[in-house]
């Protein structure tokens, strides 16, 4: 009769970690429905969740697609344009995102309404198009303008390393064969920069969406400028901040289990 080990239970191979924070996330969730002061604060606050999530996902697809054309810059055969995509992820990188939000809020804006109203003139004169205004550039779109520019940076470093992670020896290999360096970006190399690419990429989501925090400093109804206004309103601090914690806590967290569970999906890939 052969021994055979025993399988370990489910529960004894769950991550401490997890166990802790899913009893968080109940404690937090019977709270709120069972107290009726945190069912009032979060009834208050969840208006705040689409307009973080509209934030965060707008500000990331933008920061994304620029990003890989900062990549593309950054790894180009062209000294100029080389030069310049540095120049501009030094730069970008290298100033607070609540900096660049003021910048882009109260310096940037007003500048892009003055040149719309300057490049169109013409046609201001003529009626055919109305004059932009300060006041009509909302506050959102400012918001998402400045996480695109700052994310960008951070972004095209990530796709630079995986464009770089891929052999050259491939991509000699392709170009020999005739491909042209769009086909041999589309099929040789970003196949496999993306398996590099994906964990980091998650992770700066999970980032974003911390960070959409600070566009409350410019008065954006997201779940922290509601959780302010509630708080001075009330002054239940304590309970107001809680829930505000538990809503990033439960968004971040899933966005982190879910890029978890992407880089498994990517190395059972590489495996196979």
């Amino acid at each position: 009769m052969t021994y055979q080990p025993r399988r370990p239970s489910i529960l004894s191979r769950m991550p401490w970690w997890l166990l802790a924070i899913g009893l968080l996330f109940v404690l937090g969730l019977w709270a709120i429905t069972t107290n009726g002061t945190y069912a009032s604060i979060f009834r208050t606050l969840s208006g705040g969740v689409l307009t973080t999530l509209w934030v965060t996902i707008l500000a990331f697809v933008a920061a994304t697609a620029l990003g890989l054309l900062i990549a593309l810059a950054r790894t180009s055969g062209n000294r100029v344009l080389r030069e310049v995509a540095t120049f501009y992820v030094e730069i970008i990188r290298g100033i607070p995102i609540l900096v660049f939000l003021f910048y882009v809020a109260f310096v940037a804006a007003p500048a892009m309404v003055a040149g719309f109203n300057w490049v169109f003139a013409p046609l201001i004169d003529w009626g055919l198009l109305a004059p932009a205004t300060v006041r009509g550039f909302d506050f959102v779109w400012r918001a998402i303008f400045a996480l695109t520019v700052c994310y960008s940076a951070f972004i095209a470093e990530i796709f630079r390393a995986g464009i770089e992670a891929v052999g050259r020896g491939q991509i000699e290999a392709a170009r020999s064969l005739g491909l042209s360096r769009w086909h041999c970006f589309r099929h040789i190399i970003f196949p496999q920069a993306l398996r590099t690419i994906l964990p980091p990429l998650g992770n700066d989501f999970v980032s974003m969406v911390k960070d959409s925090a600070l566009v409350s400093a410019l008065g954006v109804q997201d779940i922290t400028q509601l959780g302010k206004l509630s708080a001075s309103s009330s002054f239940l601090f304590f309970e107001t901040y809680n829930v505000v914690a538990f809503l990033y806590l439960t968004m971040t967290i899933s966005l982190s289990l879910l890029v978890r569970w992407l880089e498994k999906v990517m190395d059972g890939r590489v495996v196979r």
